[in-house]
């Protein structure tokens, strides 16, 4: 029985605006009170219970079942409140949930009336709907209305509901269709390989962009197939992306659960934070295309992404009164087009192509007719096979002066004939009809989201929704319809107070040429895919089958653990043996997986062959965690116990451990002539385990175990402990008991072990009583316990790991010491000056390095250590290996200064220490020691650097001091231009961005705009200074940046423009519009890191 309330369905009484047709009118009410829901009506029915002697009724009931949508269904009734109180709780129930065929469901729509039967116009009425499933086979109301209102005459009405102890209660029942079996789904326990044939990606944090355009990419076969024709048989994929992509698209094909792209992330040169940073989906598959271009350069994919994906557009400026005309052709990857003012995707192409006049204040200077009105556009001259168009719905709001989200509603089309907006050269010899293949969905606002990929794999097949791992088959208006946008947005959230903070509506839309559709979505076969990817993955089915046989095999095994008097005699700390507590060393016991089925004979024949000992002078004891926390040995497996299987020994006696720890008692001689072991319990006779101290060595020794008697004396036992550690039988000693780590006592030779309260497992530690002179030690076994104590693992590892490899290693410190002490150990560990080490602390989530450790801390290693929640926990601290005396280090100031060559590319990265009073030009002068300038008196510019734009020049007398840690410091050597620039020529700033100002990324730089000079030549000396070729070149787009925050950038596409006739401001900047290629970003206020991959 699954009665469920649904308070947070909406609920209404009869109160409104419009008046109600009576009950018996049931069509009429239906329609009135059940909402128009956009889903086709399967069936429709509605039927009344009569319902008399309220008051008598049961506490659960249920009505006459009826049909509906071919399947019989009742009102449960429970008149006096399901688990509440005068509350009457009512339910739609379908009647036969144990005979429903597996997987059956059922959309419903309904609502319940209870009413008057004398008057049908006196009601009430809730709604739901719900997908009843043989495991939700009811769905109703818990609290559908107060008992005691129903009972007289209240919230307007004339008359109480139950009347003479008698109400009608009238069902209606809408079946939906449901054409894709997943409306209203829960998706528990969801199989979307069964369901669908496809399969998902996992998410690595915020990656739903990635995941959308990988699976539109994946479902785009022949760029599948030209990904598989780039040769990676040699390479590692957590290193190179072709592989990486290659094996993600390969288990797309062929796993049954959701895909992992932790290696594909990995070898783009991201880290776990990247996985968390929202990116673009366009600008991602602007970058990813073009890294993989690169790859597929000299192998037989070479061309594809041009083929696929590559149109030619050309602007131009064409003078309306003298024949003179400026173009230039370029390559597209994708096409922008604006969704503001435009309804529907043919007025965004139209928008596109719109001619501006240039006149007035903005004519156009052509070469030899001087200044001319003039029309300027853009007409495209090709469009690829595979036609990404990016929908703008991010732009900025210049009366809020801020970016906002466009929810506007816009229209895209199934097919769409692009020729008119073809140049008049073009080439029409093939249609350009275009079919929808995908649509990448962004769900959310400016300041983040997720996306999903609704998708068509076959031209003439079922749309799919591809959200991460989930895929679920969807109609058509999910497809078109439900990512227009909304037609006022503004206005809408007015009047219905819907928070519009989300909005999910179509961001990128992906078009296929119908004349190339069947070679674009050719199916790979497997002739399509490399063999080392086919056999690496057969080989990882057989381990996989492995590892289940291997976990099915642990179901069938536990471990058990064996402490020996060895073991024990090696063991330098409290009790026996130190089994998982890490915070000290821990045992080197032995470690056997056994039967859990296995009898305790056979074990223990096992173990006693595997010690060469017989079996009859072996007998085992069983460890337990007493309360004190301590873990002693309890009690013997008995012998009566032969037969019995150690996973029954094992619950019993230690049903509280995951495993079995135990003693192993061997005998060296018979104790009668029929046994070789005390027997247990026994009354007087108490097994108890033996630790000597040794002050000269400052450690314990196990000596084994000795059987007692519980009213002999602890003195009695003296010139036994001599006897175990080879002293004079006379030999003055001091007898304690450990009690547990922070509790040790001095025991009464004079008392008895009873009276002493000694019990089986306990342990017993002595000490010889003698002098001792030296200091830093421990003389007497309570301060030696309470310096254990003080014991703790310290795992050092290398904070540098990949720029230079050091080993890892443990060591057991003490929680008190301090900097210099900890130094010392280490140095001594790694055979070097403890001067010329420096210590971080560890995050406590991540285990991540944190803070630097200074070596005048007052702290003490307890205070450094935060514990790195990993599995298992440890305590680190990472260490560096330094060049100089960290005594130095601390008076210096590091300072890190990028000296800029030639051209801007070329970095050479210089670090100085210097004294903390020095000031700007010390600096230049060490720079000046560690290059080699291009004349004997250069003029060198120092320049700091926040967040991608200059935010400094230095004059050289600023305090070091004073310079910000958050800056990054460039030098460079004053170009020529700028130190011979002219009286009318000016220097400004360039920056670079990625298609928003305001994100930036590069390296900045001041540069000469010379007065007269045309953009084209401006473009070759830009060129030159940033040491890029003319293809890369060709693909930035330059534009001015004015001061204000968000504006708009003005691009300038016209190479005779004259820049210098612009009268820029001093606010202003050159912004140069590119992809980010070095992976070093910028980030302003919340808009994320421009996206990057290393490969």
């Amino acid at each position: 029985m699954n009665q469920t309330t649904i308070e947070g369905w909406p609920m209404l009484d009869v109160e409104d605006a419009t008046p109600f047709p009576a009950v018996t009118d049931y069509k009429a009410v239906a329609n009135k009170i059940m909402p128009e829901l956009d889903h086709e009506i399967e069936d429709f029915n509605y039927n009344t219970w009569h319902i008399t002697n309220w008051c008598y009724l049961e506490r659960r009931l249920t009505g006459p079942e009826f049909e509906v949508g071919n399947c019989k269904w009742r009102i449960l009734l429970f008149p006096f409140g399901n688990n509440v109180k005068d509350t009457v709780s009512i339910y739609l129930d379908f009647v036969d949930p144990k005979g429903a065929p597996a997987g059956w469901h059922s959309c419903v729509q309904f609502a319940f009336a209870l009413w008057n039967p004398e008057d049908p116009t006196q009601y009430i009425y809730h709604f739901a709907h719900h997908r009843f499933t043989a495991e939700e086979p009811d769905w109703g109301f818990t609290r559908f209305y107060d008992l005691l209102k129903l009972l007289t005459s209240c919230d307007n009405r004339t008359r109480a509901l139950i009347e003479n102890n008698s109400t009608n209660i009238t069902v209606f029942v809408r079946v939906l269709k449901d054409p894709t079996g997943g409306l209203w789904h829960n998706f528990i326990n969801y199989d979307s390989k069964k369901e669908t044939q496809y399969v998902g990606l996992k998410n690595q944090g915020a990656t739903s962009y990635m995941n959308s355009l990988l699976q539109s990419l994946y479902f785009t076969t022949y760029f599948r197939k030209a990904v598989y024709q780039i040769p990676t048989e040699d390479d590692e994929p957590i290193k190179i992306v072709s592989l990486a992509l290659q094996r993600v698209f390969y288990q797309l094909q062929t796993s049954n659960t959701p895909v992992d792209t932790t290696e594909l992330i990995n070898s783009f040169g991201w880290d776990s934070l990247d996985s968390f940073v929202q990116h673009d989906v366009q600008e991602f598959n602007r970058v990813l295309l073009d890294f993989l271009e690169g790859k597929m350069k000299g192998t037989k994919a070479d061309g594809a992404i041009t083929k696929l994906f590559v149109g030619k557009m050309r602007s131009y400026i064409k003078c309306i009164n003298v024949d003179y005309e400026s173009s230039r052709v370029e390559d597209y990857y994708d096409i922008q087009l604006n969704v503001k003012g435009c309804k529907t995707l043919r007025d965004s192409f139209k928008n596109y192509i719109q001619e501006e006049t240039l006149k007035g204040a903005n004519k156009y200077q052509a070469e030899g007719y001087g200044l001319q009105d003039a029309k300027k556009g853009v007409i495209f001259e090709s469009f690829p096979s595979v036609l990404h168009l990016q929908l703008k719905r991010f732009a900025y709001d210049i009366q809020n002066d801020e970016m906002v989200k466009i929810n506007d509603r816009h229209a895209f089309p199934m097919e769409i004939d692009l020729e008119e907006f073809l140049s008049e050269d073009a080439d029409r010899s093939s249609p350009h009809k275009y079919l929808l293949h995908g649509v990448l969905v962004h769900r959310g606002d400016l300041h983040g989201g997720d996306y999903i990929a609704l998708l068509r794999p076959e031209k003439d097949g079922k749309w799919f929704r591809f959200y991460d791992e989930r895929i679920t088959p969807v109609v058509d208006k999910e497809v078109f319809e439900d990512n227009y946008g909304v037609e006022y947005p503004n206005a809408n959230a007015i009047k219905s107070g819907i928070n519009q903070k989300w909005f999910t509506n179509a961001y990128m839309l992906v078009y296929i040429r119908e004349s190339n559709v069947n070679e674009i979505l050719s199916p790979v076969v497997p002739e399509d895919i490399p063999k080392h990817l086919q056999i690496y993955f057969e080989q990882e089915r057989v381990l996989e089958e492995q590892r289940k046989i291997e976990m099915e095999g642990r179901r069938l095994y536990f471990i058990v653990k064996i402490v020996t008097a060895e073991k024990f005699k090696a063991h330098k700390g409290f009790d026996l043996a130190n089994f998982d507590d890490r915070h000290y060393p821990l045992s080197k016991i032995y470690t056997y997986k056994i039967l859990k089925s296995e009898t305790y004979g056979v074990f223990k024949d096992k173990i006693s062959r595997t010690f060469n000992i017989p079996s009859e002078q072996v007998r085992f004891w069983v460890f337990v965690n007493r309360q004190n926390r301590t873990i002693r040995p309890d009690a013997p497996i008995p012998e009566a116990y032969n037969n019995t299987s150690m996973e029954e020994i094992h619950a019993r006696m230690t049903s509280r451990q995951n495993e079995m720890k135990l003693y192993m008692e061997v005998a060296d001689k018979p104790v009668n002539s029929k046994e070789w072991f005390p027997a247990v319990p026994e009354a007087n006779r108490i097994i108890v385990f033996l630790k000597y101290f040794d002050p000269d060595k400052q450690a314990l020794e196990g000596l084994g175990h000795l059987y007692i008697r519980k009213f002999d004396k602890v003195g009695d036992i003296t010139r036994i402990l001599c006897e175990k550690k080879g002293f004079p039988p006379d030999t003055p000693l001091r007898i304690y008991e450990e009690i547990k780590p922070n509790m040790t006592e001095e025991m009464k030779l004079k008392s008895t072990f009873q009276q002493s309260e000694m019990q089986d497992g306990d342990i017993i530690c002595f000490q010889r009583i003698q002098e001792h002179t030296m200091a830093d030690r421990c003389y007497d076994i309570p301060n030696f316990y309470e310096l254990l104590t003080l014991h703790i693992v310290v795992s050092f590892k290398p904070k540098l790991k990949d720029r230079d490899p050091k080993p890892e290693f443990d060591l057991v410190l003490n929680k008190k010491w301090i900097y210099n002490q900890i130094a010392r150990a280490v140095a001594t560990y790694l055979n070097t000056d403890p001067l010329k080490l420096r210590f971080t602390t560890a995050h406590s989530t991540t285990g991540t390095p944190k803070n630097v450790i200074k070596r005048t801390t007052t702290q003490t290693l307890s205070d450094m250590l935060q514990t790195a929640y990993l599995s298992p926990p440890t305590h680190v601290l990472f260490y560096e290996m330094l060049d100089i005396s960290i005594v130095e280090l601390e008076t210096k100031k590091l300072i890190r200064v990028y000296w800029l060559g030639n051209t801007v590319k070329d970095e050479q990265v210089i670090d100085l220490r210097l004294p903390k009073n020095a000031i700007a030009n010390d600096i230049l002068g060490e720079i000046l020691k560690n290059v080699i300038p291009s004349s004997p008196n250069p003029r060198i510019r120092l320049f700091a650097v926040h967040y991608n734009k200059i935010q400094k020049e230095y004059t050289g007398t600023e305090p070091i001091e004073r310079i910000p840690e958050h800056v990054s410091l460039y030098a460079e050597e004053t170009p020529q231009d700028e130190i011979h620039a002219e009286q009318n020529d000016r220097t400004i700033q360039v920056y670079h961005f990625t298609k928003d100002p305001i994100r930036v990324h590069g390296i900045p730089f001041k540069f000469v705009i010379k007065n007269g000079e045309t953009l084209a030549d401006t473009k070759v000396r830009l060129r030159h200074r940033l040491g890029m070729s003319e293809k890369d070149f060709s693909k930035v787009k330059i534009a001015i940046v004015h001061g204000t925050p968000y504006a708009k950038p003005e691009y300038l596409e016209d190479d005779d423009i004259i820049l210098s006739e612009k009268k820029l401001s001093n606010e202003e900047c050159l912004g140069l519009d590119h992809v980010d290629k070095t992976g070093r970003v910028g980030k302003v206020g919340g808009v994320e890191k421009a996206i990057f991959i290393r490969g």
